[in-house]
């Protein structure tokens, strides 16, 4: 039988993370769990952010992320990332983003709750605060590449601060005195007015109009589910729905009180949650007879290595609701249900030591979200 290594139950330190890998000799797990909140918060006058990288939760090797808010104006300042693309979803309030592809092609776009974007490792992008009112932004950043780290990526302030102003002047057709007002250093997360209403002109007056034929932008929250069931859904965005996210796959999963995204394993990338609301039970199989089972709350994530199998309960009084993120742009997996279903029941008395009665009840086709306490749809 598998034993389970869970540390709430044993009383061990719940910070502690034991390794950065899951050995296959190991006799113990690393923590698929960690607290956003936990992390230091860097503040500036128009916003803050939190990053949690594979340095702070070791298993998560190919997946990073920030939890980033902006005050209406607060501008994250042009930037690119050289060793990750980024991929977005937005949990409160309203930015404006604008990126310019490797073809010089711009898109502006704004994006509220439930709004995702991706954009790919290089591309120069910015994010900015649009209220209304008061209201500040809150996102989160997830990158395809644990070492990742949002506080030493590519910042244009940073860049030209660090130029000297002769090649900077030359380059920008100024003189010296002009650049005179020019930052000192990076800027990171500048505070101006809010930005006006769309259209809007690039300096060259161009505009949008160089958009390019792939927008960064998808409305994942107002989409048809992928899966729809009594106890829960799913929508999705794999680059089969969104087609510029070629390495990032999201999904936005909600779980009735109850329901059970049911055991089940990505063949071809790494799982990494994010709980929005309510109480999530993760267990994590991890074969040669080692499990976990660890519970989530909102802030924290929770991680499935590639293979792994895994499922996800909603353990809370309410409805639960949580992100997913692959570091593939391809959507595999495989179920519990499906592997039982298609096999023959002579197979599954003699793998499971079941009779054929107790065979005969199991389910006939995938369950994906299923009643957590023995319930049929």
């Amino acid at each position: 039988m598998n034993k389970y290594i869970n540390k709430e139950i044993e009383g061990e330190d719940k910070s502690g993370q034991t390794s950065k890998s899951v050995d296959p000799g190991a006799t113990q797990l690393p923590d698929f769990r960690f607290s956003m909140g936990k992390q230091p918060l860097r503040e500036l006058p128009g916003g803050t952010a939190r990053e949690v990288t594979a340095r702070e939760f070791p298993v998560s090797q190919n997946i990073a992320a920030v939890l980033m808010t902006l005050k209406p104006g607060g501008l994250r300042e042009l930037h690119w990332h050289a060793n990750a693309a980024e991929w977005a979803y937005v949990i409160e309030g309203n930015v404006r983003v604008t990126i310019v592809d490797t073809q010089g092609r711009l898109e502006i776009a704004d994006f509220g709750r439930g709004d995702i974007w991706y954009f790919p490792r290089g591309h120069v992008h910015s994010i900015q605060g649009l209220g209304p009112g008061s209201t500040v932004a809150k996102f989160l950043l997830v990158f395809d590449n644990g070492y990742f780290s949002e506080f030493a990526t590519f910042s244009v302030s940073d860049w030209l601060a660090q130029t000297p102003k002769g090649i900077v002047a030359k380059n920008l057709n100024l003189s010296p005195e002009e650049l005179s007002e020019l930052p000192t250093e990076e800027v990171y997360i500048a505070q101006g007015p809010t930005p006006p209403i769309l259209p809007v002109a690039s300096l060259s007056g161009l505009g949008t109009v160089l958009a390019p034929p792939l927008t960064h932008k998808y409305q994942l929250r107002s989409q048809k589910p992928f899966v729809k069931s009594a106890h829960g859904e799913v929508r999705l965005a794999s680059a089969g729905e969104f087609p510029i996210s070629t390495t990032m796959t999201g999904a936005l999963m909600s779980l009735h009180r109850g329901g059970l995204r049911e055991l089940h394993w990505h063949p071809n990338a790494d799982e990494w949650q994010y709980i929005l609301s309510g109480k999530i039970r993760l267990t994590v199989f991890a074969s040669h007879g080692l499990a976990t089972a660890v519970e989530l709350e909102p802030g924290d994530i929770g991680f499935a290595p590639m293979g792994y199998g895994h499922a996800l309960e909603n353990i809370g009084d309410g409805p639960a609701e949580l992100l997913l993120v692959f570091n593939s742009g391809e959507y595999q997996e495989i179920s519990i249900s499906t592997v039982l279903a298609t096999q023959p029941t002579y197979l599954l008395k003699t793998n499971l030591y079941l009779s054929e009665p107790v065979i005969e009840k199991l389910p006939k086709r995938q369950e994906f979200i299923a009643a957590a306490h023995g319930g049929r749809k």
